[in-house]
């Protein structure tokens, strides 16, 4: 990561600030996500080449949608990026009530917006990157999502779950630009969980609501991925 100082810089800084938060945390009654959102920044590092570093000297103007807690929203903003974070406290994990906290404590001009994204709704300014981690598959509308983002930021950072096999043993059809629509108990016994996309039909996706893939990368265990189980993630930039 040499060749990309402002992006080292962030990954270096990680750890501490994650620590930092966790005892922030620690001194509120509130149920806070149990994932660390703040490594999903690590997942997208080998897809930041030195020609793309530029996008992380502060300050940008960056949107994370789907933020929980707004573990990265904080982040970013600790260092010198401006960040509106969206989530819908009507099933956000504690009702938006841990970023609304961890806002306060750190007197953060980070900006909340509780949003329905599952309605028609609209982003509240432009931005330089959106960041979209862990939220695509519980969209009813993906292709309004990504759209809607096309239409106010050059980059986008999207990892989602994708499938390969849409049940054990049958066909694979990871090269077929498709979607499998989750029952509301198939994925986690979690209902709002919608679709789950195979490779060839997030890549569609990203090129029909106005996108161009420079970088992507799958992780996970391959060959037995179906949507209930949901091993698989893919990452990507899009711009």
């Amino acid at each position: 990561m040499s060749g990309t100082p402002f992006f080292s810089k962030l990954l270096d800084g990680l750890e501490n600030f994650d620590s930092g938060l966790e005892k922030l945390k620690r001194q509120t009654d509130i149920r806070f996500i149990p994932w660390k959102t703040l490594h999903n920044l690590r997942e997208i590092a080998p897809l930041i080449p030195e020609s793309y570093d530029i996008l992380f000297s502060p300050p940008k103007k960056i949107a994370d949608i789907g933020a929980a807690d707004g573990d990265i929203s904080f982040f970013l903003e600790s260092n010198g990026h401006i960040c509106d974070m969206y989530d819908y406290a009507a099933i956000n994990w504690n009702g938006l009530r841990g970023a609304r906290a961890i806002k306060q404590m750190r007197n953060s001009n980070v900006r909340i917006f509780d949003m329905d994204l599952n309605a028609q709704f609209s982003l509240n300014s432009e931005y330089d990157i959106i960041f979209l981690f862990g939220v695509l598959y519980h969209l009813k509308n993906p292709f309004y999502m990504l759209e809607t983002c096309s239409t106010v930021a050059k980059y986008l950072f999207l990892s989602t779950r994708i499938a390969k096999r849409f049940r054990l043993g049958a066909p694979d059809v990871s090269t077929f630009p498709a979607a499998y629509l989750l029952g509301p108990d198939e994925a986690n016994n979690d209902a709002t969980n919608y679709w789950v996309f195979t490779e060839a039909g997030l890549r569609r996706l990203i090129e029909r609501t106005g996108w161009s893939i420079i970088g992507y990368r799958a992780t996970g265990s391959g060959d037995g991925v179906v949507p209930v189980f949901v091993e698989i993630c893919s990452a990507g930039i899009a711009g």
